[in-house]
């Protein structure tokens, strides 16, 4: 009996010891699709954000062998609602969170529409190295199929891995790995709803393992200069697509608003019609940035080409989408209204 007693001792030390070892994951919910609630589970039709992160963690089964989970509200909308607010608070949480060595990595869950920016944003701010993954669904919790659970699962398992530490703000959807700054949602439907049309992933997530097979070489989370500890507000920057025959009428409503810096998202290597180029004349004579990205997908906007910025007073984004672009000029504009500068953050980060 003695025996039997002690063995069932040493076996609950153990567990113990086992349960303590495991990494500390904080998974900070947003709302989105992945804690969407339909009326039935054939349907498409769902409200976004309608789950707290409780019921989030409690649909993964397994989850709680691979790390020490706990779970937070940051918000809970839809991503299309995603703000610049919301964006300040998760960023001022996160680095909370490492600093007082509250978890080992973080997760985010978060809505796809606004996904890929919320990426790049924490990834040029986070001050630390520690995991921060970034995961979603294409299909609301109530959904046949929804993917939601499998894509926090493996979330999960890359922000407990080692091979993340250092890997910056990544994104982790459909078993595939992408750097921050690289995601891109290209479908509207599809479950592999995000790729990296310029680079391609860095790494897969499958069956409980994590394989990183590239890392970015752009600078990331504490070796940049974006330290927006106590800030509660950025500068506005805009973004006004172009079209075949587009006129000036958003840039000049977007000078007329007084904004501190306005991103093109022009056509082709992003070129602006005649209209345009003398509103963007406009604009920077005001004191504006332009920052001319392009509507197209892959590719870079190149300096000097069909467009004389050193002429007209501009910068390019390199491969940044427009989007993407906006984020990089709002929080360059916190260091810097150097045009030079700016360009320079642009090829660096």
């Amino acid at each position: 009996m003695k025996n039997i007693l002690s063995l069932f001792l040493l076996f609950a030390l153990y567990a113990g010891s086992f349960a303590q070892d495991l990494p500390k994951i904080k998974i900070l919910a947003t709302g989105g699709t992945i804690a969407g609630s339909g009326a039935s589970a054939d349907r498409s039709a769902y409200t976004s954000g309608a789950l707290p992160i409780k019921d989030l963690i409690a649909a993964v089964p397994g989850i709680d062998k691979i790390a020490d989970i706990s779970g937070e509200q940051i918000s809970n909308v839809g991503s299309q609602d995603m703000t610049v607010d919301i964006w300040i608070k998760l960023n001022k949480r996160i680095n909370e969170i490492f600093k007082n060595q509250e978890a080992d990595g973080i997760v985010i869950t978060h809505g796809t529409d606004t996904q890929e920016e919320t990426a790049y944003f924490l990834s040029l701010t986070v001050r630390y190295d520690n995991p921060v993954v970034i995961t979603g669904s294409m299909r609301p919790a109530t959904g046949i199929s929804a993917d939601g659970p499998k894509n926090l699962y493996d979330a999960v398992v890359v922000a407990a891995s080692e091979k993340a530490q250092g890997a910056g703000v990544i994104l982790a959807f459909n078993e595939n790995i992408f750097a921050g700054r690289e995601a891109v949602k290209t479908s509207t439907t599809h479950l592999n709803a995000f790729s990296a049309p310029n680079t391609g992933p860095i790494g897969q997530v499958y069956d409980g393992k994590v394989v990183f097979h590239e890392k970015t070489l752009r600078k990331s989370n504490k070796n940049t200069p974006f330290d927006i500890t106590g800030k509660d507000k950025l500068p506005n920057v805009a973004v006004a697509t172009l079209y075949a025959d587009a006129p000036a009428t958003a840039i000049d409503a977007y000078i007329n608003s007084n904004v501190n810096g306005i991103v093109i998202g022009g056509l082709g290597n992003g070129n602006l019609n005649k209209a345009n180029t003398a509103a963007v004349e406009k604009a920077i004579a005001k004191g504006i940035i332009v920052c001319r990205a392009s509507r197209v997908p892959t590719g870079r906007v190149t300096l000097l080409d069909e467009t004389d910025d050193a002429k007209l007073g501009t910068i390019v984004s390199d491969d940044l989408s427009p989007q993407k672009a906006r984020i990089l000029l709002m929080l360059g504009l916190t260091v810097t209204k150097d045009k030079k500068k700016l360009q320079e953050f642009f090829f660096e980060y």
